[in-house]
């Protein structure tokens, strides 16, 4: 890779999920060293494609405001030959710039950083709000509720695991919001709600701040794809404002904390409510109740299927993740007018200037 300096020191970085990570410290900077996991992104020139294109628009954009722009976006170090990675034979590799003095928070523990990672998601949409670029798809159907349907109804149909039988209740769960979920989808498909830049992994930790819990930018951008900008903010909600534990088997535990919805989408729509169209605020708060959707038929058909797809710690654990999503669900649909007023009146607010 064309790095500055000498390499001194290389370290691991966390327990990452998907990819390993490390620091490389050379006598000049240090560096964020990825093995990439072409097993999730069986294309890594077309992900790493996505990652160059979005990453030079946000550059020029954060230029013009007067801001830094290896500070805050994320910077991609070619090879020596001008790759956007390196393939060894196995394994792939791609190298981006470590941002000094920068900081990660794994829990919105507060109503200020509730606010802040919205803004930060809000502030990155905004940003490429004129990306009208199509990008490559490095996962299939990501969030795409169609696509999921016809997965479900193989699941179904096959019962490889023999475990349909009992969980009848739970089927029904995901059956009769099926005509609900595939209308909002067919928005997305008619272009009533428009394809935007999406960062298709909102937690928090994704955000970088400076040592004031300022925001500096969005990292982890393997999945940045093109679909409705509706799906980062539902993804968000989802993980933001669960007052239990994703695989809670204490289901009271389990409820959205309406107080966390409301600071995270004000973060959000400051930056973000100017570029959005009618269509896109009028369904915004519906999307935490797709995206959670979305989530319980997951779980619930990877149980079906026999758990091959998500890691388990005991046999009951996706039935246990999806009754848990499904608890948080109902909460969502519960507080649902609640939260469309508060879009509402925060909307307001934005246009009353």
């Amino acid at each position: 890779f064309a790095i500055e300096g000498k390499a001194l020191d290389i370290k691991s970085l966390g327990a990452g999920f998907i990819n390993d990570s490390y620091i490389l410290t050379t006598d000049s900077r240090r560096y964020i060293l990825q093995r990439k996991n072409h097993h999730i992104f069986p294309d890594v020139g077309a992900m790493m494609n996505n990652i160059a294109r979005v990453t030079a628009h946000l550059k020029l954009k954060v230029a013009a405001e007067g801001g830094d722009p290896e500070r805050e976006v994320l910077t991609v170090i070619p090879t020596k030959e001008g790759e956007l990675y390196y393939h060894d034979g196995e394994n792939f590799w791609a190298v981006s710039l470590f941002i000094e003095g920068s900081v990660t928070h794994d829990k919105a523990n507060t109503p200020r950083l509730a606010y802040m990672g919205g803004y930060g998601i809000g502030r990155f949409q905004a940003m490429l709000a004129d990306f009208d670029e199509p990008l490559a798809e490095v996962i299939q159907g990501f969030h795409n509720i169609r696509w999921r349907f016809e997965q479900w109804d193989k699941a179904l149909s096959e019962d490889r695991a023999e475990r349909k039988a009992s969980v009848a209740e739970e089927i029904e769960w995901i059956e009769s919001r099926r005509r609900a979920m595939l209308d909002f989808w067919a928005m997305v498909e008619r272009g009533e709600l428009p394809m935007r830049v999406t960062h298709n992994d909102t937690k928090l930790s994704n955000i970088l701040f400076d040592e004031n819990d300022e925001v500096l930018c969005v990292i982890d951008l393997d999945t940045v794809m093109s679909s409705t900008s509706l799906n980062d903010f539902g993804d968000a909600i989802r993980s933001y404002t669960n007052m239990g534990a994703e695989d809670d088997k204490e289901l009271s535990r389990v409820a959205m904390n309406i107080d966390t919805f409301r600071h995270y989408a004000e973060g959000y729509l400051a930056k973000r409510g100017s570029t959005m169209t009618q269509s896109e605020r009028e369904w915004l708060a519906f999307s935490g109740i797709y995206i959670t959707f979305e989530q319980v038929l997951r779980f619930l058909m990877d149980y079906i299927d026999g758990d091959t797809y998500y890691k388990t710690a005991y046999p009951e654990h996706n039935l246990v993740r999806a009754r848990a999503q499904y608890r948080l669900l109902q909460s969502m649909e519960e507080q649902y007018p609640e939260m469309q007023q508060i879009i509402k009146r925060i909307v307001d607010k934005i246009n009353m200037g």
